[in-house]
């Protein structure tokens, strides 16, 4: 089934179908900060997701240098570049990549993407924000940027700890409550971890909440010692 819709707020038209993502409303909060926050403008940008191009057209609205935008399939990448032109036109400076996350070439100044979380297909579903804090500094040049999203059961708390451990500054730019989706429910294993997570949600009123969290960080300078049991050409972090 193949749907359109348009955003009003933020002026997207976008299509869907098959197996795309549709927004959730961690996409949507994420797409809110990107249209409040030019975290884009005449950087190198690597958009891991794309998904159906909500984050890939605000992103180019802030006039990058370049825009990678990547895909796990080409026919999801597909929906990617279709709308990109129908809201931006063909003629932009970007490339479309069919990648499996953090597997790609290049570096980097900002790299942009809303893990998946609950529907990770791991068995931690911290797998995608983990791997980002500890590998994102191969796609990042000196000084580059991480832009991701977040639920509170995920624990944001461990996130910048762990950013912080890794060697960048983070902070938390946005925040908002929304109600937990139906599937969240669905996944008795789900429900059972979520209870571990310190302030990982609440209930009020008898709607149970998570709170989304958009988070910038920024990759310290570091240089290993002589010491350090890497090739001298690779100590980049």
């Amino acid at each position: 089934m193949t749907g359109t819709h348009a955003d009003a707020d933020l002026d997207l038209d976008l299509s869907a179908g098959g197996d795309d993502w549709r927004p959730t409303p961690h996409g949507r909060f994420l797409a809110q900060v990107l249209a409040e926050h030019p975290f884009a403008g005449g950087k190198d940008v690597l958009e891991l997701g794309a998904g159906v191009a909500n984050h890939t057209i605000l992103l180019l609205r802030q006039e990058p240098r370049s825009l990678v935008a990547t895909e796990i399939l080409p026919e999801l990448l597909d929906s990617t570049r279709a709308n990109v032109e129908r809201n931006c036109g063909a003629n932009q400076p970007i490339e479309y990549r069919v990648a499996d996350w953090l597997s790609t070439e290049g570096t980097f100044d900002l790299v942009v993407t809303n893990p998946p979380f609950c529907k990770s297909g791991k068995q931690n579903r911290r797998y995608f924000i983990d791997s980002l804090i500890l590998d994102a500094h191969k796609r990042l040049r000196p000084g580059g940027e991480l832009v991701f999203i977040q639920s509170s059961m995920a624990d944001v708390a461990k996130t910048l700890a762990r950013l912080d451990e890794n060697g960048f500054d983070a902070r938390v730019v946005a925040s908002m409550d929304g109600p937990f989706r139906d599937y969240y429910f669905e996944d008795d294993a789900f429900m059972a971890e979520i209870q571990r997570v310190p302030d990982g949600f609440k209930v009020v009123e008898g709607t149970h909440l998570e709170t989304l969290s958009v988070i910038h960080a920024k990759l310290r300078p570091f240089t290993p010692h002589e010491g350090a049991h890497i090739p001298a050409e690779r100590r980049d972090g």
